[in-house]
C-alpha cells in the first residue's frame, strides 16, 4: 500500500481514502494501472451512473476473471497448496493446475455448456472446487457452491433457483475423524434440480459406495493434452458466480457478481489492504459455502498461492492449524474471532511450539474479535506480525472495515475503512454519526455490489434488501461505531440474519424446518454476538396442544436443523413459551427480541403497542433478563 499511496502523493491514509471515495472513477482506474488488470477490451468510461441501485461500471469493457488469474502462472511457484484430515500437505504446480482447469472447461463445453449457463459444487475446500470453478469462468458458465455439510433442503434452496445444468459433488467427505458418505445425497440433489444434464463425482472419500446410475468419474475428464486453455470474451458485468445471503423471509437472497467487479475489488482489497504480492500464501478457514472461499482463491489474481484445508479445525486438537501454518510457511493466517478465542481458553502457545517465521500477518474475520484475542495473538503467536480484524460480507464479496499495514492497531478495532468503500455510521434518522452505534452504511457505489439478484427482474427484492431504510443509501444490517481517528467497532447484526461462524442463513430457513415438526406450531430464533467472541443462539417454540417439551423433542428439533441446514446453526438453549410476539401485520418479532436480548429497555427495543401480543413480549424481557450471557452477571 505504501507504493501505491507514495506514486498518487497522498500524505495519509485518510487523505487517500477521502479521494477514493468521493473521486469514484480516478480512483478505480488506479486501481486497474496499479495492478495491471489485464481487460480484453478497454472501457468507454469508468462510471456511466452513479445512483444505487443501477451504478453502470467499466461499460464497453471486457473481461475475464479466469485469464487475469492464470497471467501469473509462474513455474517457480505452486498454484495451490493443500491438505485435508484424508490428504497430507501437497502443493500443485501452474501446470498441473493449468492441465486440469484446460480438462475441466473442455469437458463442459462437450456437456453443452454456453456462457450465463450455470454450475454448481457441491464440494469441500479442495482443489477440484477451485479447478472446476476456474474451469467455469473460463468459459463464461457461471458459479456457485454449497458445502457439503449442507442438508438437501439448504441446497436445494439455494441452486435451484438458479437452475443449473452441470453438478460437481463428493462422493463423502471426513470431519473430526468421522466419514460422512454422500452418494445417497447426490442422488437426491440430482432429483430436485431437474436442469442437471450431467452429474461429476469426485472420489474423496475413502470406502465409500460406488456411485450408481448417471454420474461422471472426476477422473475420466481429465486428459494429458487437454486443449489449450481459452478464456471467453465476456462483458465487465457478465455473471461470475452466485452467492447466497439469506434474509428474513423466503428463500435465501441469491447474490451475483460479476467477473470485473470482482477482479478489481479483490485485487484491491488482498493487494493493498491485506498487502500480498506475488510468492505469498494465504490462508482462510472456510467452506465452499461461506465467501471467504472466493475471496482466498482471488489471490490467484496476484500471483499469491492460496492455501485449502478441508476438516475440523478442532482436529484432533487446535493445534491443527497452527502445525499446517508451520509445514504451508503461510504468510497470511485467517481464521474467526471464534477461533482465537478458544485457542486463548486453551492456553495455546503457538510460538512456542511452532515454527511461524514466514507469519506476517493474522487476519480475523465472522464476528467481532474483543481485546483479549488481540492481546493472545501478540503474546502467544508472533509479537512482529500484523493482526487485522476485517468485517464485510457476501454481498459485496469484500470487507468494506480491515486493516492498513501503514496504521497503528488498536485492541478491539478495525483499523479504517477500504478504500473505494464509502462507509459511515448512520442514526435511524439518516444522520452521519461519528464515536455512536449507527447503521453500516456504503453511501457511494462499489464495482463489487451484486449486479443483479437471481429472479428479481425488476429489482425489488435487491431494493427492499439494501435501500428500504435509506433510499439511494446501502444500509447493511450491522451495527457499527466508527472513532474519531478513522478506526471502527463492528458491534454485531442490526437485522435478524444468522451469523454463526461465518456461515449466513436466514431465520426462516430455521422456521421452515423447524415448524415442519407436527409438535411445534411457531417458532422464532435470533443470534448475539458474544464479548467473548463467542456467539449465542437460542430457539423459542410453541408447542402443539398435548405435547411434553422433553429431551426427546429437543434432540429431535436440533437432528432437523442439523440435518435440513447445518450443524453450525444447532441452537445453545431451546426455550418453550406460550406465544411468539407479532407485529400488527403478523411478522415474528426478532430485532426486537435480539434487542432485548441485549439488554435494551422493551421501550426502546419495541412498540409495545403496534403488538399482537403484548403479553408474549413483556415475557421475552422476563426471559432475557435471566438467560441472556449478555444480561447475567
Amino acid at each position: 500500500m505504501a507504493e501505491y499511496l507514495r506514486r498518487h502523493h497522498f500524505d495519509s491514509y485518510d487523505q487517500a481514502w477521502r479521494w477514493s471515495t468521493s473521486e469514484l472513477e480516478p480512483f478505480w482506474r488506479s486501481i486497474v494501472e496499479f495492478f495491471d488488470v489485464q481487460f480484453q477490451r478497454p472501457a468507454e468510461r469508468v462510471l456511466a451512473a452513479r445512483e444505487m441501485p443501477g451504478a453502470r461500471w467499466f461499460e464497453g469493457a471486457q473481461i475475464n476473471y479466469a485469464q487475469n488469474a492464470f497471467r501469473n502462472a509462474s513455474p517457480d511457484r505452486p498454484a495451490l497448496i493443500y491438505q485435508s484430515e484424508s490428504r497430507p500437505l501437497t502443493e500443485m504446480s501452474w501446470a498441473e493446475f493449468e492441465r486440469q482447469v484446460a480438462s475441466i472447461a473442455a469437458a463442459l463445453r462437450s456437456f453443452g455448456v454456453r456462457p450465463g449457463d450455470r454450475v454448481v459444487g457441491f464440494l469441500p475446500n479442495i482443489p477440484e472446487a477451485a479447478v472446476a470453478f476456474l474451469a467455469a469462468a473460463s468459459i463464461g458458465a457461471v458459479w456457485s457452491s454449497c458445502s457439503p455439510d449442507f442438508g438437501v433442503d439448504a441446497v436445494v434452496d439455494r441452486f435451484g433457483q438458479i437452475e443449473p445444468r452441470v453438478l460437481f459433488a463428493v462422493d463423502g467427505y471426513t470431519y473430526a475423524g468421522r466419514p460422512f458418505p454422500k452418494v445417497d445425497v447426490v442422488a437426491e440433489l440430482q432429483t430436485k434440480l431437474p436442469t442437471l444434464t450431467h452429474t461429476v463425482v469426485v472420489p474423496y472419500l475413502h470406502g465409500a459406495p460406488r456411485a450408481k446410475g448417471n454420474f461422471v468419474p472426476w477422473e475420466s475428464l481429465l486428459t494429458t493434452k487437454p486443449p489449450p486453455l481459452q478464456f471467453e470474451t465476456l462483458p465487465f458485468e457478465h455473471p461470475l458466480w452466485v452467492v447466497y445471503s439469506s434474509g428474513t423471509t423466503g428463500l435465501p437472497k441469491a447474490l451475483v457478481h460479476s467477473h470485473g467487479g470482482v477482479v478489481l475489488e479483490h485485487v484491491k482489497v488482498l493487494g493493498l489492504h491485506q498487502d500480498l504480492k506475488p510468492g505469498d500464501r494465504l490462508f482462510w478457514f472456510s467452506s465452499t459455502g461461506w465467501m471467504m472461499w472466493n475471496y482466498v482463491l482471488g489471490g490467484l489474481l496476484l500471483g499469491v498461492t492460496p492455501v485449502l484445508f478441508d476438516g475440523n479445525p478442532a482436529y484432533p486438537d487446535l493445534r491443527t492449524l497452527w502445525a499446517l501454518c508451520e509445514a504451508s510457511r503461510m504468510t497470511i493466517f485467517g481464521t474467526s474471532a471464534a477461533y482465537i478465542m478458544n485457542c486463548l481458553k486453551a492456553d495455546l502457545r503457538p510460538n512456542a511450539e511452532f515454527d511461524l517465521s514466514a507469519l506476517k500477518s493474522i487476519g480475523s474475520t465472522g464476528s467481532p474479535l474483543p481485546p483479549e484475542g488481540f492481546a493472545w495473538v501478540y503474546e502467544s503467536v508472533k509479537r512482529d506480525l500484523w493482526l487485522a480484524s476485517i468485517s464485510g460480507g457476501t454481498d459485496v464479496a469484500s470487507a468494506f472495515v480491515l486493516g492498513c499495514p501503514l496504521l497503528p492497531v488498536h485492541a478491539g478495532e478495525l483499523q479504517c475503512r477500504a478504500l473505494g468503500a464509502a462507509v459511515d455510521a448512520f442514526d435511524e434518522n439518516g444522520n452521519s454519526v461519528v464515536d455512536q452505534t449507527g447503521e453500516l452504511v456504503i453511501t457511494q457505489p462499489m464495482p463489487s455490489m451484486p449486479v443483479f439478484l437471481w429472479n428479481d427482474p425488476d429489482f425489488s427484492r435487491y431494493r427492499a434488501s439494501y435501500f428500504d431504510m435509506f433510499p439511494g443509501i446501502w444500509r447493511h444490517g450491522d451495527w457499527i461505531r466508527i472513532t474519531p481517528r478513522g478506526s471502527a467497532v463492528i458491534q454485531g447484526r442490526s437485522d435478524s440474519t444468522l451469523n454463526r461462524l461465518g456461515v449466513r442463513i436466514g431465520t426462516s430457513e430455521v422456521y421452515s424446518a423447524i415448524e415442519s415438526l407436527p409438535e411445534i406450531t411457531d417458532s422464532l430464533v435470533i443470534g448475539l454476538e458474544l464479548p467473548k467472541g463467542g456467539y449465542y443462539m437460542p430457539l423459542f417454540v410453541v408447542l402443539a396442544d398435548g405435547v411434553e417439551f422433553d429431551d426427546s423433542l429437543k434432540q429431535r428439533i436440533n437432528a432437523t436443523i442439523r440435518t435440513h441446514f447445518s450443524p453450525r446453526h444447532v441452537p445453545d438453549d431451546i426455550f418453550a413459551v406460550p406465544a411468539i410476539p407479532r407485529t400488527l401485520s403478523d411478522k415474528k418479532m426478532e430485532v426486537p427480541v435480539k434487542k432485548l436480548f441485549m439488554g435494551v429497555a422493551l421501550d426502546k427495543a419495541a412498540n409495545v403497542g403496534a403488538t399482537r401480543s403484548p403479553e408474549a413480549l413483556q415475557l421475552f424481557v422476563e426471559l432475557a433478563r435471566t438467560r441472556s450471557p449478555l444480561l447475567r452477571s
